[in-house]
Parts: structure tokens; C-alpha cells; sequence
């Protein structure tokens, strides 16, 4: 069950005379704040306080209980989220508690600036005396308060059902609550604190273990599993399984039973846009676009030739017109008329001419000159530009034979350049034929053409893909199954047998002294290392060329093509993608062995790293702690065992806290489990009806009390419960 915050101001608070007591029960879940005396408290709240800012001002405001959803968009709570005054059910921030205590006195009409009336309190069992001495002083030098005594919650809870006739007088009390899970032994009555034993377990740790186990099942809804969410699927869900082994067997063999107990909460899904495939219609409208886009940067790729043709064609006319005045100037004074044309001779002059016209015979598209031209041509350039060339070394000054070797070095530049520029010409002719050959192939067949050329592109991006699964594993990496890498295995094959020298050079000369560098064979490992070594891993790969004027020419005449990108696994690899579209099946959450799985914390923390015992465990400790020899108080105390708290409310608790006792007492023990009437309630009822008796303050202490006797007093300090 859920529940509701009840958070309503009270104007009859001055009605009430300061005689009556407030009753308060402090949870680490829920604080509650009533009149002694009444059946249901005043106010019920979270106790919990968040500080956001406002988003509009700026300003930090106290919330105190549940923030109302319908608020939350005008605070920023990323900074500050909910706090709770609770360390594992131990008051400890009594700032936080101040603000609880203000909140609580305010909604029940308290308008003064003390409060008259006595205050009874819970806490945990054995609460320490620091906590319980900083509560008494916030209650006293704070607020004012004639009268404080202190109670155990568990305890009002047993004494409450006791009087409803539902446990007995000796009896074991079990309070599984917030945050820790209690067990005290009653015998007469009264609490025994010296058999209570306590684990840091409850219902929270249960809530948060199933928002854990969904999160990890779905991580793409985690944002969905707040804490929130998940204590209303604990509430609703989650149950005790009788037998847990057989239980996780059940649902392992996905039988039938498994199936009804297994629940689904479906989440809004919006089904994608379905894809639809363009029609002739469209693909020849798209085509008649690529091709009229194609036929405009045509147009201006051939205006710019053109434009690049007159440059060309005014520049080479210059020059000619430079050369004739060139040819009316006498031979001395070329380099004077020549100094502000930039020329230094007229041998530099022809050939800019030369160079020119070359360039102008290739914007227009013109064959080159015959090879027995263009050679008469470069041996006349070659000449004129380098004339120690064809000259004996025997006729030559040391400075001459200098000049030659420059005039030889520049003249095997020169012929390489002009070599490599001729290979780049036979290739884009070569490139150009065989784009024609495809084209015409493609106007014949279209669709043979593009099976072919889609069989082409998957057999070459298979082989690249082939060659970057080697180069990045390896021959090292035959028996990783994970697909896992390390850093040697990432290597190349070069760096590998570099590591491996350097490896051996360390281990051959570091076991005595560095003698390294005495021999003349130890440098040859400076070349062997060196990156003049290395695989062509740097080189352009043919392959890899290849798939790239595939994927053009597919773009070109395909426009359903998507290119592969680099590093996403092929269709072919049988790899799973790592993103994949959310369907309607992913948005229903299952929550099946999650049901009983999160509260069966409860009996074995060890399944969430807490090395303590559990709820049926806590039994026999308990019985165990108290050293008594008669057999017959042990039966006594095991008659009557009450459940009490939140985690109460979970289905099947009593059947098999009833089991897990019968398992570790003596056969025939009278065993008998009951749960409170309310286990959320009973301990505020019980603490109501307590403080409601004539002789409720001889079990408080007033401030008088407090400033004389101190803090040693509270240490013995407990309430005597048989007055309830």
C-alpha cells in the first residue's frame, strides 16, 4: 500500500490544555505527529528536506516532506537533493531535524514561540546516549518543552497488539523497518535491550537493489527507475517466495506458474516512421536534379577553362612581344633592358615561352609534340641550360666540375619530375578510357551494371575490413574470443619486431654491466629500428583506393547507397551492431524474478555484500542472548513472535519467517508468527495510548530535571512500559 502525505494546518491547536502530551513518532521513513490519547496521528510527512533554488529568483527555499510534482518546475533541485537527519535509524544531522521539528509544530497549530505541552518521542532500540542527549537539548533549549520522555517504536507496536489481544506477554518482537531490522524479546511485558539485536537491513536497501536489478536489465530506461517508482513496484510487486530455491528453479524452467507470477508495466512506445521507398517517379525527378546540378558545375568548370585559356593565351602574347624587342636589342645590353621584367637572360625568356605554350597546348586539350620533337626540343633546352654537360672532365676547373655535378643533379630532378608527370598523364588517360568503357557498359545494362558494381564493393570492403582485423590483432590473437585487445596486439608488425630488439637489447645488456656500444655490430640495432624499416603500414593502400571510386561511382547511380563507415562491423562479419532501433517489446518491462528476489534481502543481506544475518536468524539470537537455562521461557518467547514495520506488508512474510525459525529451534517448539494490526500505525497508536495515561509523566523528565542531572541520566534513562 501507498502512503498519502497528510499535511493539513490544525486552529484548535490552543484548545488543548498544555497537560496533553504530542505524541511523535520519528521513522526514518515517515515522521508522524498527533494528540496523546487519539487513534490517528495529526500529521503525516516524508522525513526527509530538500534546499533547491528557485529558478526565477535565485533564492534557497526549505522543503520539508514530499515536493509536490506539479512545483518541481519552478526549483532547480540538481544541486540539492533530499536529506534525512537518519544514519541506519540513529538521529545524527540535528540541523535537518530542526527543520522537521519546525515543519511538524507548524502544521499542527503551534503559533507561539515555545511549545507548552509534553512530547513523547520514539527512537530506535538502544539508541546512543549522544543522539538522545542532542534530542532532548534541540527539545528543550529550543522549543521549550516542559516535559521529553524517549520510547521504542517496536516496543509501543507489541504493547499495542498486546492489548488488542494479538500477542502475548513474552514474545519476540520483529521490526524490519527503513533502514535496520529489529529484534527485541518481551518477558513480563518488558522490553529485555540486553537480548535485542539489529541488522542493517530493511525495506530501503530492498527498493534499492530492485531500481538496481531493473536499471541493469533495461539501461536504456534508467532514468525511468527513480526510487520513487520503484518503492510503488516494491509495494505493488514484490512478495516473499516460500522456498527460494525452488522458487528461481521455477522461473529458470519458464513453466506455466512462472509465467502467471510474472507481471508487465508498459511504457508509452511510439512506433517510428516506417521508411517508404521513393517511386520511379521520384527517383527519375532526383535523377533529372543530379543531372542538371552535374550540367551547371559542367558550365562553370568550362567558363573557368576558358577564362584560365585567355589568361594563358595574353600572358604567352606578352612574351613574344617581349622576345621581338628582345631580338632589337643589342647582346650587352639584354640584362639592363631585361632588369624590370623580371628575365635575367633571354634564354630564361624562351623557356617561360616554352612553359607557357606547354600549359596553354593543356588547358586547350591538345596533344603533346611528337616524342622526336619534343626531344630535339629538350636536348636543344638542355643545352642551352646545362652546357658542361657534354663537356670532358679532363678539360675542366676544379669550380667547372662543381658546376657540372650541380648541372647533372638538377637535370636527373628535372627528367624524374617530368617522368612522373608523363605516368600521371597515361594514368588519367587510362582512368578516362576506362570510365567511358563503364559508362557505355551501364547505358547497355543498368541493372547488370550496378549488381556488378555492388558484388565489387562488398568483395573489396571485405578484403579491407580483413586487412584491418590482422593489422589490429594480429597472428597473437587467435585464441581472444572476447575480441579484446591489448596494446602489443595493436602494433603493426614493424613496431612489434622493434619492441622485440629493444626487449632483447635490454635483457641481453642489463644483467651485468652496460657494455652496450663497445662492439660495432650493437649500432646496426639503430638501423634496424629505424622507421626507414617499416611495412608499407603508412603506404596508400590499392584496396583501399579501390572501394573509395566504388563508393563514388555507387553514390553516382545508386540513391538508395549508404557508404560503410569506418570502424561499424559488415553484414557479412555476423557481429551484432552495437545500436539497434527500440521496438514496442523493448518498452514492456518484465518484472518476474525481481518479485521475490529484492525482498529476499530481507532473510539473506549476503546477496547484497552484508555480512549479517537475517529476519529468521535475529529470532534465535535474540533467545539465545538472554542465557536463560529453562526451556520453558525459550517456548514462551517463541509463541508469540509479532511482525511489525513496513516491510511487514510483503506477502508470504509470515509464512516463511514461520519456516526459517521452525528450521533452527528444536523439533515440536510451539511456534507461532502474527503481524501487527498495522504495522505502519501501531507504533504511533501505541505511543499515543501510552502517553494518554494518568502516569505519563512519572516516566518523563521535565528541564529541570535535564539541566541538574545531565547527560548521565538519560544514560540509564527508560520508560516502563507496563503502564500501557
Amino acid at each position: 500500500m501507498a502512503f498519502v502525505s497528510r499535511i493539513r494546518r490544525q486552529t484548535d491547536y490552543n484548545t488543548y490544555p498544555s497537560s496533553i502530551p504530542i505524541v511523535i513518532d520519528n521513522g526514518a521513513s515517515y515522521f508522524r505527529i498527533g494528540w496523546a490519547g487519539e487513534t490517528e496521528p495529526r500529521v503525516v510527512f516524508r522525513n526527509i528536506v530538500q534546499r533547491p533554488r528557485h529558478k526565477a529568483t535565485g533564492e534557497t527555499v526549505t522543503i520539508v516532506g514530499d515536493l509536490d510534482p506539479a512545483m518541481m518546475k519552478y526549483f532547480d533541485c540538481t544541486r540539492s537533493g533530499p536529506r534525512t537527519p537518519f544514519d541506519s535509524n540513529v538521529v545524527y544531522q540535528f540541523e535537518i531535524m530542526e527543520y522537521i521539528l519546525d515543519f511538524a509544530f507548524d502544521r499542527l497549530g503551534a503559533n507561539g514561540s515555545g511549545i507548552d505541552h509534553p512530547i513523547l518521542i520514539t527512537e530506535c532500540a538502544c539508541n546512543p546516549v549522544q543522539s538522545r542527549s542532542k534530542m532532548a537539548e534541540l527539545l528543550f533549549e529550543t522549543y521549550g518543552v516542559p516535559a521529553v520522555a524517549f520510547g521504542v517504536d517496536a516496543a509501543f507496536s507489541y504493547k499495542y497488539n498486546q492489548l488488542h489481544g494479538i500477542c502475548k506477554k513474552d514474545g519476540i518482537v520483529l521490526c524490519p523497518g527503513f533502514t535496520t531490522t529489529h529484534a527485541i524479546p518481551f518477558v513480563d511485558g518488558e522490553p529485555i535491550y540486553k537480548g535485542s539485536c539489529r541488522t542493517n537491513i530493511g525495506g530501503y536497501h530492498v527498493t534499492d537493489y530492485l531500481k538496481q536489478l531493473l536499471s541493469l536489465k533495461y539501461p536504456f530506461h534508467s532514468s525511468r527507475f527513480t526510487w520513487e517508482k520503484a518503492e510503488d513496484l516494491k509495494l505493488e510487486h514484490c512478495y516473499i517466495a516460500p522456498d527460494y530455491t525452488s522458487e528461481i528453479r521455477l522461473f529458470q524452467e519458464g513453466t506455466k506458474e512462472a509465467e502467471e507470477k510474472t507481471r508487465y508495466w508498459q511504457l508509452p512506445w511510439i512506433p517510428p516512421p516506417t521508411e517508404v521507398l521513393p517511386s520511379e517517379e521520384e527517383l527519375a525527378r532526383k535523377a533529372a536534379i543530379r543531372e542538371k546540378q552535374g550540367q551547371r558545375l559542367r558550365d562553370m568548370a568550362e567558363a573557368k577553362r576558358l577564362s584560365k585559356i585567355n589568361e594563358i593565351d595574353n600572358q604567352l602574347t606578352s612574351l613574344h612581344f617581349l622576345l621581338k624587342q628582345v631580338d632589337q636589342v643589342e647582346e650587352d645590353d639584354i640584362p639592363t633592358f631585361l632588369s624590370d621584367t623580371g628575365y635575367a637572360s633571354r634564354q630564361e625568356l624562351e623557356s617561360t615561352i616554352t612553359k607557357v605554350t606547354q600549359s596553354l597546348r593543356k588547358a586547350r586539350g591538345e596533344p603533346k609534340n611528337e616524342p622526336a620533337e619534343s626531344e630535339e626540343n629538350t636536348d636543344s633546352l638542355n643545352n642551352e641550360k646545362y652546357p658542361l654537360m657534354n663537356v670532358p672532365d679532363d678539360i675542366l676547373t676544379p669550380e667547372q666540375l662543381k658546376d657540372k655535378r650541380r648541372q647533372m643533379f638538377l637535370k636527373t630532378t628535372a627528367e624524374g619530375r617530368l617522368r612522373a608527370r608523363q605516368k600521371r598523364n597515361e594514368e588519367e588517360l587510362e582512368k578516362e578510357k576506362r570510365n567511358q568503357l563503364e559508362e557505355e557498359r551501364r547505358r547497355e545494362n543498368p541493372e547488370s551494371y550496378l549488381e556488378e558494381m555492388q558484388a565489387q564493393y562488398k568483395e573489396v570492403l571485405e578484403r579491407v575490413e580483413q586487412k584491418k582485423r590482422l593489422k589490429t590483432n594480429g597472428s597473437s590473437n587467435w585464441n581472444n574470443k572476447s575480441g579484446g585487445v591489448g596494446r602489443g596486439e595493436r602494433l603493426s608488425a614493424a613496431h612489434r619486431e622493434r619492441m622485440r630488439l629493444l626487449t632483447t637489447a635490454a635483457f641481453d645488456r642489463g644483467k651485468g654491466e652496460d657494455t652496450f656500444g663497445t662492439k660495432d655490430e650493437d649500432w646496426q640495432l639503430y638501423k634496424l629500428m629505424s622507421k626507414d624499416n617499416d611495412d608499407d603500414d603508412e603506404q596508400p593502400d590499392s584496396d583501399e583506393a579501390e572501394l573509395a571510386r566504388l563508393s563514388s561511382r555507387l553514390q553516382e547511380i545508386d540513391p538508395t547507397f549508404v557508404q560503410k563507415v569506418e570502424g561499424e562491423s559488415s553484414q557479412t562479419s555476423g557481429e551484432v551492431p552495437r545500436v539497434r532501433l527500440l521496438t514496442e517489446e523493448d518498452y514492456k518491462i518484465v518484472i518476474g524474478i525481481e518479485r521475490f528476489r529484492c525482498p529476499e534481502i530481507l532473510f539473506h543481506p549476503n546477496l547484497i555484500g552484508i555480512d549479517q544475518v537475517g529476519l529468521d536468524e535475529m529470532a534465535g539470537t535474540s533467545i539465545r542472548r538472554l542465557l536463560h537455562d529453562e526451556k520453558e521461557i525459550e517456548e514462551r518467547l517463541t509463541s508469540s513472535i509479532l511482525m511489525t514495520g513496513g516491510c511487514s506488508l510483503l506477502p508470504g512474510m509470515k509464512e516463511r519467517l514461520e519456516c526459517g525459525i521452525r528450521m533452527i529451534r528444536p523439533c515440536g517448539s510451539p511456534i507461532d508468527v502474527v503481524r501487527a494490526m498495522d504495522p505502519v500505525l501501531d507504533a504511533w497508536r501505541g505511543a499515543s495510548a501510552f502517553a494518554a495515561n494518568l502516569n505519563f509523566l512519572g516516566n518523563a523528565f521535565t528541564k529541570t530535571d535535564y539541566y541538574e542531572k545531565g547527560e548521565d541520566w538519560l544514560r540509564k534513562y527508560q520508560i516502563r512500559y507496563n503502564y500501557l
